[in-house]
């Protein structure tokens, strides 16, 4: 029998949340990538002037980054949380008791990328 299994598990089975939320943001962040070329494309294929200009003015500063950062960002998440499954692994392994820290960057991460996605969604409903 493995000693102290369910809290290994337990880690295991947070750090695997964590990468699917890091791969989901990854996804989200291609899909914004692709759209944009893709109103690029349908700008260029436009024939006539306002059609160009109706789809120009989706484009934006902001889709042109968003994509990107949204895919360093689930990237940083999955580095994030393998360091933190890395560092509790380790305090599992040994004998004595450890206090949690108090804020974790894991939490700090995840804040930042709620607000970056509220603006995000913000921005698009009120443009």
């Amino acid at each position: 029998m493995i000693r102290d299994y369910p809290n290994i598990a337990a880690n295991e089975r947070t750090y695997l949340a964590w990468v699917r939320t890091g791969v989901a943001v990854i996804g989200l962040g291609f899909v914004i990538e692709r759209f944009n070329l893709f109103l690029l494309a349908l700008a260029a294929g436009a024939g006539e002037q306002t059609a160009a200009l109706r789809f120009h003015r989706l484009e934006s500063a902001a889709g042109k980054h968003a994509g990107t950062l949204l895919i360093a960002a689930g990237v940083a998440l999955i580095v994030l949380a393998t360091i933190r499954f890395l560092q509790t692994t380790r305090l599992l392994e040994k004998e004595e008791a450890h206090r949690p820290q108090a804020t974790h960057p894991t939490l700090l991460a995840l804040s930042a990328l709620i607000l970056a996605v509220a603006g995000f969604s913000a921005y698009l409903a009120i443009g």
